[in-house]
């Protein structure tokens, strides 16, 4: 085990029965009597993953000393929502392989996979109503639509060479950040924390998401593909164009651009190791990093403002460990 993954272990580590509560939740709310709910849900969710955005919830109600029931409830919502969008998200990216097996929509076909998608988000939103709090459902309403225009932005964006550093933050910050973003609002909510608190905290949650989508385009040109369980290059695959591309781009010479250029427009796998080294050679990975490393400090100075205890320092931590991410 890294030094990163044993010090983001140890920071998890405080959340460790809370987050077993949590999986007794998941476990009760999969059930459906129609059999390929069940198949589909317990398939892509025994697939593990980080499971940091309820990890976030729990670790940001710990900070603001909340111990209400109502955290496990909400953090299974959150991921019901992570994992109906990565149902989605790999149908329409095509995706084979997702944490080293075999995706949802290639193991059970697209239209299981997005149907399954469906069910957990109106699933999550029979959830969120037992919290019996207007604000959270509207925080959880605002951020599945913020969500949704981020994959249909992302899916617009699609082979399009010409994308800024302004808009690929749009996509990042409304795709992924958002959800962070929220399940760290959700906690401040929980614990009725007064606005100003209830502000840096979903601060915090949106420059770690951030901080942490940036990171995890970094490494699909410099990660570890066993490690990732999944191949190295996709997102050019698929004609996205991530910061390290847009970088590189701007820093290449004029044959390097052109050939970025095509490769994202068509979807280039018979370039992608030219562009892996270009990408290495402009220094776009370390710049890629460096911006990351902003959102990450965005993060930590939020954090300030919070009561400091186990639960502040441990995300203080993840914030910090983030940047030295592998996988």
């Amino acid at each position: 085990m890294s030094v990163h993954s044993s010090r983001t272990a140890e920071a998890l580590a405080l959340i460790s029965e809370d987050m077993r509560a949590v999986d007794a939740v998941v476990s009760e709310r999969l059930s459906s009597d129609v059999v390929v709910v069940s198949q589909v849900s317990r398939y892509i969710i025994s697939a593990g993953g980080k499971r940091l955005r309820p990890a976030l919830l729990l670790l940001m109600c710990g900070a603001l000393e909340y111990r209400g029931t109502q955290r496990y409830n909400l953090a299974a919502v959150v991921e019901f929502i992570h994992t109906a969008t990565l149902l989605h998200d790999d149908v329409v990216d095509g995706s084979t392989l997702r944490r080293g097996r075999a995706t949802a929509n290639e193991a059970f076909g697209n239209p299981a996979s997005v149907l399954v998608g469906d069910f957990l988000y109106s699933r999550a939103f029979q959830m969120m109503v037992d919290a019996g709090d207007m604000r959270i459902m509207q925080t959880l309403a605002e951020a599945t639509n913020v969500i949704a225009e981020g994959e249909v932005l992302q899916l617009m964006n699609m082979h399009d060479a010409s994308l800024s550093e302004e808009g690929y933050l749009r996509v990042i910050r409304s795709k992924t950040a958002k959800l962070f973003e929220a399940s760290a609002r959700l906690a401040a909510l929980l614990a009725k924390a007064p606005a100003e608190t209830e502000r840096h905290c979903a601060q915090y949650g949106q420059a770690l998401g951030t901080a942490f989508q940036v990171i995890d385009d970094v490494l699909d040109y410099d990660g570890d593909a066993a490690e990732m369980g999944k191949n190295l290059g996709d997102d050019l695959r698929e004609g996205k164009a991530t910061l390290p591309l847009i970088i590189a781009m701007q820093r290449g010479t004029d044959d390097e651009r052109l050939l970025i250029r095509r490769a994202i427009e068509t979807g280039g796998d018979a370039q992608i190791d030219e562009v892996m080294l270009i990408v290495r050679r402009t220094g776009a990975l370390e710049a890629t990093r460096a911006a990351a490393a902003s959102e990450a400090q965005r993060a930590l100075d939020s954090l300030q403002y919070l009561p400091d205890n186990t639960y502040s320092e441990a995300l203080r931590l993840l914030a910090s460990q983030l940047l030295l991410r592998r996988a």
